[in-house]
Parts: C-alpha cells; structure tokens; sequence
C-alpha cells in the first residue's frame, strides 16, 4: 500500500470525528461506540491499516526530525479509562524516541501553583523538529477546575478575577494562546475520546478484578463518576469554545507539512567527498 492511499484512507476515516462547527455540536450525539464503517469482521483489515499508518508516520516523523522547523503538539483529553494511554501507545508504537516527548499532567504540584495555570504545559511543548504529546493538558482547567471550583482557591488567584466568566475567560486564554503556537510553528491536534459511562464502569471492574491493572485505580476516579454529568457537559462547551476548522489526522497534518530533508550544498558534498577519502584511507586498530 502506497503512502499516498494510507494517507488518503486515514484523511477519509477520521473526517466524520472533526468537529469543524462547534456551533452545532453536541456530545450527547456522538455515540461513543462508533467505529464508522469498520465492523468486527474488519479488525484484521483495520490492524493493518493500523501497522502501516505507523509505519507512514515514523517516516514522516524522521523527515520532521530532520528538518528542524515545525512541531506537532497532540494534545489527549478523555474521562478515566477511556484509552488515553492505550491510543498513545499503539499510534506512536513507531515513532522514533529521540524525536518524541510525552508528558502526562495529573494534579498541580506546588510548584504549578504558584504560576499561572498554563505555566505547567508551555514549558513542556515540543522542540522545532518533534512531537509533543500532552496526556492531559492545560484543558484540565476549564474541566475537572470546573467540576471542582474550590481548587481555584488553591491557585492563589486574586478574587477580583475570579468571576462569573471566568470559564470563558479561559476559553479566549487557550484560543490565543494556540494561535500564538500555530503563527510560531507549533502545529496542535486534539484528541477527545469519548467513552460511556457504562463502559467505563466495565473498564474499572476489570481494573479491580485483575491484580496486574490495580494500580490503574484509585477510589478517587470512582468518586468522579458522581460527577458525571457536569464532566459532559464540561467536555461540550470546552470543544465548542476550542474547535477549529484545521483539525486532521495525524500523519494527515505531517503530509500537508511539505517536509523535507534538508539539502547539501556544493561546498558540504565537497567536505563530505574528502572525509569518505579519508575514511576509506585511515587504518585504525
């Protein structure tokens, strides 16, 4: 299969899943057990597919590497047990280590506190050149901080500031801020996944009833299944409010990127002619 058609099937694929209107998007309409038009009986199809859309993108990745201009920044947001680290895994399975960062944001140290609420994710956003991969991310703040506002009193914020549009507040914060990265290089994917509750509830008892995946699960993710609804709700206007039209697959965004290796001057071949002489010439032992 050519790179050109996995790349087109992946573009095809993943279109139905962008949301490029927030205006009329609601969660409650997308059904978190839509697999499109791959069926039970595609998963050998769909695992090739899979294996050679790695193979693509750490191809690609390596041209990225090479070049040293743009970065990717994929950004992972779902509730507990939806797969984030499961989708990380087996998507950059082939990507080279050297060109990869994966950070993964859980509750604010101290440290975070004592800096303004982006402080924690910026300083981690990928070098020219690699791809970043937030699980989790500055988003946290305008969901679980949402869910919970009492944690705002943690973030030592004047109260004055702390008002009624705060939520909106942030919402125009991350825009500009990944309008900022997009004008610098910085390309930004998001991926929400989406899960039900039912089949999150699956997903804990199976935590709990195998010993090799307890440390998966603590007493805290199933006290947030209280909050159940505020999480969706939560979850909708953060997608309404952050959406844009530029959201792509993948090794999609790497394709459109026009990467290339860098090229050898006349000047650089010459230097390169004389050391292989070199090479070719030298006897060390």
């Amino acid at each position: 299969m050519k790179r050109s058609e996995i790349i087109e099937r992946s573009r095809k694929f993943v279109g139905p899943y962008c949301v490029t209107n927030s205006k009329k998007f609601r969660l409650k309409d997308v059904d978190p057990n839509d697999t499109g038009e791959v069926t039970s009986e595609d998963k050998p199809r769909a695992k090739e597919l899979l294996e050679k859309g790695v193979e693509v993108l750490a191809e690609l990745q390596d041209v990225l590497y090479a070049q040293d201009q743009w970065s990717i920044l994929l950004i992972f947001q779902a509730m507990d047990a939806a797969g984030k680290d499961g989708a990380i895994k087996h998507v950059m399975s082939g990507v080279n280590p050297q060109g990869c960062q994966v950070f993964s944001f859980k509750s604010p140290s101290a440290q975070d506190l004592k800096h303004d609420y982006l402080w924690r994710c910026l300083k981690c956003l990928p070098e020219r050149g690699r791809i970043g991969i937030f699980n989790r991310s500055y988003y946290e703040e305008t969901l679980v901080v949402r869910v919970h506002p009492e944690l705002l009193a943690k973030q030592k914020i004047p109260p004055q500031l702390i008002t009624k549009n705060i939520w909106e507040d942030r919402y125009e914060d991350i825009r500009n801020i990944e309008r900022y990265l997009a004008r610098n290089g910085v390309v930004i994917r998001k991926f929400f996944l989406h899960v039900s509750a039912d089949e999150q509830k699956k997903r804990f008892l199976e935590r709990l009833d195998n010993s090799a995946k307890n440390w998966k699960f603590s007493s805290a993710d199933s006290r947030e299944r209280g909050f159940w609804k505020d999480y969706m709700k939560a979850y909708e206007d953060m997608i309404c409010n952050t959406a844009t039209d530029e959201a792509a697959a993948v090794i999609d965004t790497l394709a459109s990127l026009d990467l290339r290796y860098p090229e050898v001057g006349d000047a650089q071949r010459k230097e390169l002619a004389i050391t292989k002489k070199e090479l070719i010439a030298s006897d060390v032992h």
